[in-house]
């Protein structure tokens, strides 16, 4: 899986800004769709920053729609996520602090278990059609979703081409996807 892993991570970087435009775009199209279908109130997404659907369209659609917006934040003491509801006036201006791992977090001491959000908007390196996901190697989603006595729909968001056509092998702390949102398709899995 590692040279796997190594392609993916390369595959994404590749990718032209009109094609991370057209994915975000179109995933954006569905992402409102399934946003009006569901009474989700508490949402917490990610801010991209290795190649991933770029994600402002869907940030911008929740505030839209008067959803509350957390953003992750990496809790040093147990290498957990924890949430940080922003702001829209925070987002805009770009409130956030750079991560020695190379994301952006959100400028805040505390922040929400994740059994505190109603969907979970989740990065991923690649996807089977059995919810198996790949993250980027840390284990922090899923330390975090392990530990959570109510757990959000887990909705992944991906390219194209970061949906497998072969079944991943699933260990028992992976946590599975409820939902894959591509450019294409909305996929739904069972868990």
């Amino acid at each position: 899986m590692k040279k796997n892993r190594k392609n993916l991570i390369q595959q994404r970087k590749q990718l032209t800004r009109f094609q991370q435009c057209r994915s975000s775009i179109s995933c954006h199209h569905v992402f409102r769709k399934f946003l009006t279908s569901h009474k989700y109130q508490k949402i917490g997404l990610y801010l991209h920053a290795f190649g991933e659907v770029h994600t402002q369209l869907l940030i911008e659609e929740c505030y839209k729609f008067k959803k509350q917006v957390f953003f992750p934040m990496i809790c040093n003491m147990n290498n957990q996520l924890m949430w940080v509801k922003v702001s829209r006036h925070q987002y805009r201006n770009k409130r956030f602090s750079h991560h020695p791992l190379g994301m952006k977090e959100p400028m805040a001491s505390r922040g929400h278990h994740v059994s505190h959000l109603d969907l979970l908007v989740m990065p991923l390196l690649a996807c089977d059609h059995k919810g198996t996901r790949i993250g980027m190697g840390g284990g922090f989603y899923d330390r975090t979703l392990a530990s959570a006595p109510h757990k959000p729909f887990r909705l992944g968001l991906a390219h194209a081409f970061q949906l497998l056509d072969r079944t991943l092998t699933r260990q028992s702390w992976d946590q599975p996807l409820d939902a894959l949102l591509t450019p294409d398709h909305l996929y739904r899995f069972k868990r």
